[in-house]
């Protein structure tokens, strides 16, 4: 390895016939750093999602996601009018659907993680879809209730009190990007449903 940033000469224009080893020219050594930072270069990665994929667009909740600010509050915004569609399903429709969404989610989210180069990338916000439509299981009719549901699941969607954090560092992948908020999504709707018995 050599360090220098210095243009390199061809060999045969350094050596010349006759000339004694002594003479040989010197090159600087290659340093830890040098090869250290060779070794540990990351790879060039886009990191913005491209809504023209249709994974992507998806993952990015119909490009809600890639809003500059609060990509996780505006994600769930969006999953609202989708809510309220499947809200008029019977409740067992509804949880088939669920759960094919979150399986679906698993793959969505996993293949636009490793696009993109990073480990659940703020753009991401299909795992918000699917934790607001866990926090709204069988909530009650009204706006009142999409309010509070999706204030709660916000609330412990960025929290993320015990075991949501400790997991959502330890488990990678599309099944790490929606854990966590998935946890968030059942502590939201244990309250829900606590609040719902307590006014009702």
């Amino acid at each position: 390895f050599v360090a220098s940033r210095k243009p390199r000469l061809p060999l045969s224009a350094l050596i010349k016939p006759g000339m004694a080893l002594s003479e040989l020219p010197k090159t600087q050594p290659a340093t830890y750093g040098s090869i250290h930072s060779l070794m540990h270069t990351a790879p060039e990665h886009n990191k913005t999602p491209q809504i023209t994929d249709p994974v992507h667009l998806l993952a990015t909740g119909f490009g809600a996601g890639l809003l500059p600010k609060a990509p996780g509050t505006f994600g769930t915004l969006a999953a609202v009018p989708f809510y309220l569609l499947l809200a008029r399903l019977p409740l067992s429709v509804y949880l088939v659907a669920l759960v094919l969404g979150i399986l679906a989610g698993i793959w969505i989210c996993g293949r636009t993680s490793r696009d993109l180069g990073v480990h659940d990338h703020p753009g991401i916000v299909w795992d918000e879809f699917a934790g607001f439509f866990v926090t709204m299981i069988a909530a009650p009719a009204g706006w009142l209730w999409v309010v509070v549901g999706f204030v709660l699941f916000r609330v412990f969607d960025i929290l993320k009190p015990w075991p949501i954090g400790w997991l959502d560092r330890r488990v990678q992948g599309g099944v790490g990007i929606m854990l966590d908020d998935l946890l968030a999504g059942a502590y939201a709707w244990v309250v829900l449903q606590l609040l719902a018995r307590w006014i009702g």
